[in-house]
Protein backbone atom coordinates (compact mmCIF):
# COMPACT_ATOMS: atom_id res chain seq x y z
CA UNK A 1 0.00 0.00 0.00
CA UNK A 2 1.16 3.58 -0.65
CA UNK A 3 -0.22 5.37 2.14
CA UNK A 4 0.46 8.44 0.82
CA UNK A 5 -1.93 7.31 -1.83
CA UNK A 6 -4.96 10.19 -0.92
CA UNK A 7 -2.33 12.73 -1.99
CA UNK A 8 -4.44 12.12 -5.04
CA UNK A 9 -8.11 12.69 -4.41
CA UNK A 10 -7.08 15.63 -1.72
CA UNK A 11 -8.56 17.77 -3.95
CA UNK A 12 -12.08 16.29 -4.08
CA UNK A 13 -11.93 13.99 -1.26
CA UNK A 14 -14.72 16.05 0.94
CA UNK A 15 -16.82 17.64 -2.09
CA UNK A 16 -16.92 13.35 -2.95
CA UNK A 17 -17.85 12.72 0.67
CA UNK A 18 -20.38 15.10 0.93
CA UNK A 19 -22.04 14.17 -2.43
CA UNK A 20 -22.59 10.88 -1.07
CA UNK A 21 -23.20 10.82 2.18
CA UNK A 22 -24.21 14.45 3.05
CA UNK A 23 -23.61 15.61 7.01
CA UNK A 24 -24.04 11.86 7.91
CA UNK A 25 -20.30 11.11 8.31
CA UNK A 26 -19.54 14.41 10.05
CA UNK A 27 -22.68 13.86 12.29
CA UNK A 28 -21.11 10.09 13.36
CA UNK A 29 -17.24 11.97 14.03
CA UNK A 30 -19.30 14.75 16.10
CA UNK A 31 -21.24 11.83 18.11
CA UNK A 32 -18.14 10.58 19.14
CA UNK A 33 -16.34 13.81 20.47
CA UNK A 34 -18.93 14.06 23.09
CA UNK A 35 -16.55 11.16 24.48
CA UNK A 36 -13.36 13.32 24.43
CA UNK A 37 -11.76 13.62 27.89
CA UNK A 38 -12.47 16.78 30.03
CA UNK A 39 -9.33 18.92 31.33
CA UNK A 40 -5.81 19.00 29.17
CA UNK A 41 -6.15 15.77 27.00
CA UNK A 42 -3.10 14.77 24.65
CA UNK A 43 -5.07 13.76 22.02
CA UNK A 44 -4.10 11.62 18.81
CA UNK A 45 -5.92 11.92 15.56
CA UNK A 46 -4.40 9.56 12.68
CA UNK A 47 -5.34 9.11 9.46
CA UNK A 48 -7.44 12.54 9.97
CA UNK A 49 -7.57 13.68 6.48
CA UNK A 50 -8.36 17.48 5.66
CA UNK A 51 -8.37 18.18 9.12
CA UNK A 52 -12.28 18.62 9.22
CA UNK A 53 -12.13 17.42 12.71
CA UNK A 54 -9.83 19.44 14.50
CA UNK A 55 -11.45 22.44 14.85
CA UNK A 56 -14.35 20.11 16.18
CA UNK A 57 -12.23 18.92 19.17
CA UNK A 58 -10.60 22.39 20.22
CA UNK A 59 -13.83 23.44 20.60
CA UNK A 60 -14.87 20.93 22.69
CA UNK A 61 -11.93 20.83 24.94
CA UNK A 62 -9.80 24.12 24.04
CA UNK A 63 -7.25 23.11 26.49
CA UNK A 64 -5.97 19.99 24.40
CA UNK A 65 -2.67 19.41 22.97
CA UNK A 66 -2.86 16.87 19.73
CA UNK A 67 -0.95 14.97 17.69
CA UNK A 68 -2.31 14.69 13.94
CA UNK A 69 -0.36 11.82 12.19
CA UNK A 70 -1.46 11.86 8.88
CA UNK A 71 0.50 9.63 5.99
CA UNK A 72 -0.48 12.06 2.65
CA UNK A 73 1.33 15.39 2.29
CA UNK A 74 -0.84 17.24 0.58
CA UNK A 75 -3.64 16.13 3.43
CA UNK A 76 -1.52 17.55 5.48
CA UNK A 77 -1.12 20.54 4.18
CA UNK A 78 -5.00 21.26 3.67
CA UNK A 79 -5.02 20.06 7.61
CA UNK A 80 -2.92 22.96 8.68
CA UNK A 81 -4.95 25.28 6.14
CA UNK A 82 -8.12 24.14 8.22
CA UNK A 83 -6.82 25.04 11.13
CA UNK A 84 -5.62 28.00 11.07
CA UNK A 85 -8.37 29.32 9.21
CA UNK A 86 -10.97 27.97 11.33
CA UNK A 87 -9.45 27.87 15.20
CA UNK A 88 -6.04 29.77 14.17
CA UNK A 89 -5.74 30.99 18.35
CA UNK A 90 -5.24 26.89 18.71
CA UNK A 91 -2.08 26.83 16.32
CA UNK A 92 0.53 26.18 18.77
CA UNK A 93 -1.33 23.19 20.52
CA UNK A 94 -1.02 20.85 17.09
CA UNK A 95 1.66 19.00 16.35
CA UNK A 96 1.27 17.76 12.79
CA UNK A 97 3.46 14.50 11.99
CA UNK A 98 3.70 13.16 8.47
CA UNK A 99 3.76 9.50 8.62
CA UNK A 100 1.72 6.45 9.83
CA UNK A 101 1.57 4.53 13.41
CA UNK A 102 5.41 3.57 12.86
CA UNK A 103 5.89 7.38 13.05
CA UNK A 104 4.65 7.01 16.81
CA UNK A 105 7.90 7.70 19.36
CA UNK A 106 7.91 4.65 21.89
CA UNK A 107 7.66 7.13 25.07
CA UNK A 108 4.61 8.90 23.64
CA UNK A 109 1.21 7.93 25.43
CA UNK A 110 -2.27 9.52 24.72
CA UNK A 111 -5.18 9.95 26.37
CA UNK A 112 -7.80 9.44 23.86
CA UNK A 113 -7.27 7.76 20.27
CA UNK A 114 -9.27 9.07 17.66
CA UNK A 115 -9.37 7.13 14.29
CA UNK A 116 -12.31 8.44 11.97
CA UNK A 117 -12.79 6.43 8.29
CA UNK A 118 -9.38 4.55 9.30
CA UNK A 119 -9.29 1.53 10.33
CA UNK A 120 -11.28 0.14 7.27
CA UNK A 121 -8.44 1.28 5.00
CA UNK A 122 -6.61 -1.75 5.71
CA UNK A 123 -6.50 -5.58 5.37
CA UNK A 124 -6.24 -8.12 7.69
CA UNK A 125 -2.85 -8.41 8.71
CA UNK A 126 -2.07 -4.46 8.05
CA UNK A 127 -5.23 -4.02 10.15
CA UNK A 128 -3.60 -5.70 13.22
CA UNK A 129 0.05 -4.04 13.09
CA UNK A 130 -1.35 -0.22 13.05
CA UNK A 131 -3.87 -1.47 16.56
CA UNK A 132 -0.92 -2.79 17.73
CA UNK A 133 0.85 0.23 17.59
CA UNK A 134 -1.65 1.89 18.67
CA UNK A 135 -2.74 0.46 21.40
CA UNK A 136 1.09 0.66 22.41
CA UNK A 137 0.58 4.40 23.06
CA UNK A 138 -2.65 4.03 24.69
CA UNK A 139 -2.86 5.38 28.24
CA UNK A 140 -4.79 2.81 30.81
CA UNK A 141 -8.72 3.80 31.11
CA UNK A 142 -8.38 6.11 27.57
CA UNK A 143 -10.97 6.09 25.12
CA UNK A 144 -11.01 4.95 22.01
CA UNK A 145 -13.25 7.15 19.46
CA UNK A 146 -14.34 5.31 16.55
CA UNK A 147 -16.47 6.89 13.37
CA UNK A 148 -16.46 4.26 10.63
CA UNK A 149 -18.59 1.82 8.27
CA UNK A 150 -20.16 -1.35 9.50
CA UNK A 151 -20.95 -4.71 7.96
CA UNK A 152 -23.71 -3.72 5.15
CA UNK A 153 -27.13 -5.13 5.90
CA UNK A 154 -28.56 -4.73 2.75
CA UNK A 155 -27.86 -5.09 -1.53
CA UNK A 156 -27.31 -1.26 -1.29
CA UNK A 157 -25.53 -0.99 1.11
CA UNK A 158 -22.98 -3.88 -0.08
CA UNK A 159 -23.05 -2.40 -3.58
CA UNK A 160 -21.83 0.97 -1.97
CA UNK A 161 -18.52 -0.50 -0.09
CA UNK A 162 -18.19 -2.58 -2.82
CA UNK A 163 -18.10 0.57 -5.37
CA UNK A 164 -15.98 2.29 -2.56
CA UNK A 165 -13.08 0.02 -2.09
CA UNK A 166 -12.80 -0.42 -5.72
CA UNK A 167 -12.60 3.56 -6.34
CA UNK A 168 -10.07 3.67 -3.59
CA UNK A 169 -8.19 0.54 -4.33
CA UNK A 170 -7.38 2.55 -7.83
CA UNK A 171 -6.89 5.76 -6.49
CA UNK A 172 -4.85 5.41 -3.85
CA UNK A 173 -3.72 1.96 -3.37
CA UNK A 174 -5.10 1.28 -0.15
CA UNK A 175 -4.37 -2.55 1.17
CA UNK A 176 -8.24 -3.37 1.74
CA UNK A 177 -10.75 -5.05 -0.05
CA UNK A 178 -13.44 -5.22 2.06
CA UNK A 179 -14.38 -3.81 5.73
CA UNK A 180 -12.13 -5.92 8.05
CA UNK A 181 -13.44 -7.19 11.38
CA UNK A 182 -12.73 -3.98 13.40
CA UNK A 183 -14.92 -4.71 16.25
CA UNK A 184 -13.17 -8.35 16.43
CA UNK A 185 -9.61 -6.71 16.11
CA UNK A 186 -10.14 -3.99 18.72
CA UNK A 187 -11.89 -6.81 21.15
CA UNK A 188 -8.41 -8.65 20.86
CA UNK A 189 -7.24 -5.73 22.15
CA UNK A 190 -9.30 -5.73 25.28
CA UNK A 191 -11.28 -3.16 23.59
CA UNK A 192 -15.57 -3.35 23.60
CA UNK A 193 -18.00 -0.90 22.74
CA UNK A 194 -18.77 1.08 25.39
CA UNK A 195 -21.67 3.30 23.91
CA UNK A 196 -22.43 3.86 19.80
CA UNK A 197 -24.71 5.63 17.38
CA UNK A 198 -25.58 4.75 13.56
CA UNK A 199 -25.83 6.71 10.88
CA UNK A 200 -26.97 6.28 7.12
CA UNK A 201 -29.31 4.22 7.45
CA UNK A 202 -26.90 1.96 10.24
CA UNK A 203 -24.21 1.71 7.60
CA UNK A 204 -21.92 3.94 9.39
CA UNK A 205 -21.00 3.59 12.75
CA UNK A 206 -20.04 6.04 15.91
CA UNK A 207 -18.47 3.92 18.85
CA UNK A 208 -16.38 4.72 22.06
CA UNK A 209 -14.47 1.55 23.04
CA UNK A 210 -12.69 1.17 26.29
CA UNK A 211 -11.92 -1.97 28.46
CA UNK A 212 -15.05 -4.13 29.61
Amino acid sequence: MSEAGFDRVAAFYDPLSHFIFGQELQLAQQATLEALPLGHPYVLIIGGGSGWVLPEVLSRRPNARVLYVEASPMMLVKSRETLLRLAPKHATQVEFRLGTETSLRPQESFDVIITFFFLDLFALARLRAVLDRLTAVRRRGAPWLLADFRPPQTRWQQALLVTMYRFFRLTTGISGRRLPPIHAELARMGLFPRQQQLFYRGLVEATVFGEA
